[in-house]
């Protein structure tokens, strides 16, 4: 079993890199939690169900259905504490929490536990595809906490601890390129998933001013210095090129026939894809990812050199249709480097004496 949040995993920060997934208890956030701790990450397995010790202990086949509701984020921990022999810890988190309070606590616990943080991936989202007319304002509601909402919550409480990662600080966020067609039929729901994009968008900028995104150098002008983070601050997008296997093509799996379903399922990618664009991501040079919004595919190939993706097709011989624009409009504009006059509102408000 995984140890209890009461039960720190060590009295002193962990030896390894910590990655905290949220949205992890099922398909592609489970992937990247298993993948990142057989990578060699202490990870914290993170959403809002779990399973009682007993009905754990119970549990028969092991692991269950990566799709299912069996899946949890105790069964996802566990699963890599004794089938994968890596480091795991299950931390339930409530996104849709409109205080925020559920994501500070994840965070406190998550530090409380391994002493640092230095990878955030954000999976959690909430889904509702249809007309702004055919939306009802409780499920845009909804959709904004647990997506927009919560990623501005968990990056806030995340940051202070992942500026002071040894290993760089990085976070990746499940969310789209920006383009138009991506709000066609689902309005409300692209409001906070490109909500999403603009804050990696933003907090690139963030970065770069900081300059904390590209690695410090040695006195001798090659490599890092013993004492300097491994690599620089980023932050990135990542969505699929090619729907993936999820527990939401299993719901849409069930409203289809045999040959209904047979043919969704050609169209379907392994979760691996995904995940293997994460651990490339972490491992590229900060400068070269950060503020991007990645494909997974494109990123694999391009930059990767992956040239075989028959190996992620759930049907063996299928070649999955492409979702997204093979070409994406470019967001800078001429002046992207004129800034004007910088007004800061924070920094206005702690010289006026205010609290924020």
């Amino acid at each position: 079993m995984p140890p209890s949040i009461d039960k720190p995993v060590a009295t002193s920060p962990i030896d390894k890199p910590v990655a905290l997934v949220i949205g992890a208890s099922r398909g592609i956030g489970r992937q990247v939690a298993i993948d990142l701790a057989k990578k060699g990450y202490a990870v914290v397995v993170s959403a809002k169900s779990t399973t009682s010790p007993s009905a754990l202990k119970s549990l028969s086949p092991f692991p269950p259905d990566p799709n299912s509701s069996l899946s949890t984020i105790t069964t996802v921990a566990h699963e890599i504490t004794t089938l994968h022999s890596g480091t795991a810890l299950a931390i339930p988190c409530d996104t849709s929490d409109p205080t925020g309070t559920s994501l500070k606590t994840l965070v406190a616990s998550t530090i409380k536990a391994y002493g640092h943080l230095d990878v955030l991936v954000y999976n959690s989202g909430a889904i509702w595809w249809s007309s702004v007319s055919g939306t009802p304002l409780k499920r845009y509601q909804l959709m904004q906490r647990v997506n927009a909402d919560g990623l501005y919550a968990a990056v806030q409480y995340s940051l202070p601890h992942l500026h002071e990662s040894t290993y760089g600080g990085r976070i990746v966020v499940v969310c789209p390129p920006i383009y138009s067609r991506f709000f066609r039929g689902k309005t409300a729901y692209a409001m906070g998933k490109v909500g999403m994009s603009v804050l990696v968008k933003g907090l690139a900028m963030d970065f770069d001013r900081e300059g904390v995104v590209l690695s410090p150098k040695t006195a001798t002008g090659e490599g890092d210095g013993a004492v300097t983070r491994k690599r620089g601050m980023a932050i990135s997008g990542i969505w699929p090129a090619v729907a993936i296997e999820s527990a939401a093509t299993a719901k849409q799996m069930t409203n289809k026939d045999n040959q209904g379903q047979d043919e969704l399922r050609r169209d379907l990618r392994k979760p691996e894809i995904f995940s293997d664009a994460i651990l490339d991501i972490l491992e590229a040079p900060a400068e070269k990812v950060n503020g991007e919004l990645l494909l997974d595919e494109d990123f694999l190939r391009e930059q990767c050199g992956v040239t075989d993706f028959d190996k992620y097709s759930v049907v063996e011989g299928a070649k999955p249709r492409r979702i997204m624009p093979k070409i994406l409009p470019d967001l800078r504009v001429e002046e992207q480097d004129d800034e004007g006059v910088r007004y800061d509102s924070a920094k206005e408000e702690r010289r006026k004496g205010a609290k924020l």
